[in-house]
């Protein structure tokens, strides 16, 4: 008969609250540059030019294509090679903004794409310049409309974060690894972590959630 215990694993507690606090600054970071560089390549990919839209493809098909632990690999382990050494934190925030960026490249573009054609002439009828136009009246009511589908790439991202531990930063999983490895109690460690990204994942959505209303207003669906 298995014998679970619990406490060996909960006596760790400030290195499960150290590694759960390191996957929420990595999330956030992520997060926010994620969809900084995800609008910057759907504007692209939807108005863009020449190489650089062709570009910005390569870069979103590379990233929507490729395993994540294996961008995170590249990153820290391959760059090296080419001179370029980051810690474990910084090539983890990295992958996980790249990776990020090239889904919400793509969520954000349907987004655009749906904008009503009489809202942007309406818009253009106002003498409001292009940067106007973008910032103010086709992204805001875009976000609004493809939140859920960003909100659930970012929970994504925020769980693809414990492969993190794989190079050594101190994330959540990072956290139960090493507290298997003390005591030895690996079922329970990973429950108990299993727990935990359960928690951060209902808690995050719900926020998010309630975000997006407050951030881009309550968007009707677009109407061609």
């Amino acid at each position: 008969m298995i014998a679970l215990d619990f406490v060996a694993v909960l006596a760790e507690w400030p290195l499960l609250l150290r590694g759960m606090a390191h996957t929420v600054s990595l999330t956030a970071v992520a997060t926010v540059l994620g969809l900084m560089l995800g609008i910057a390549c759907a504007k692209v990919r939807v108005h863009g030019h020449g190489l650089l839209r062709l570009g910005v493809g390569a870069y979103v098909e590379l990233f929507r294509n490729t395993p994540f632990i294996v961008q995170l690999f590249f990153i820290f382990f391959g760059l090296p090679g080419l001179g370029l050494r980051l810690t474990p934190e910084i090539a983890s925030v990295l992958a996980m903004v790249l990776n990020l960026g090239a889904y919400a490249a793509e969520i954000v573009r349907a987004g655009l794409q749906s904008t009503p054609r009489g809202q942007i002439e309406a818009a253009r009828s106002l003498a409001l310049t292009e940067r106007q136009l973008f910032w103010r009246v086709v992204l805001p009511p875009a976000l609004g409309r493809v939140w859920p589908s960003v909100v659930s790439q970012i929970i994504i991202v925020m769980l693809g974060s414990a492969v993190c531990g794989q190079i050594s930063t101190e994330e959540l999983s990072y956290a139960a690894n090493l507290i298997q490895s003390r005591n030895f109690r690996a079922f329970e460690s990973f429950i108990v972590a299993t727990a935990i990204y359960l928690g951060l994942s209902i808690a995050l959505r719900h926020l998010l959630v309630a975000l997006g209303p407050r951030l881009f207003g309550r968007v009707a669906p677009a109407h061609r």
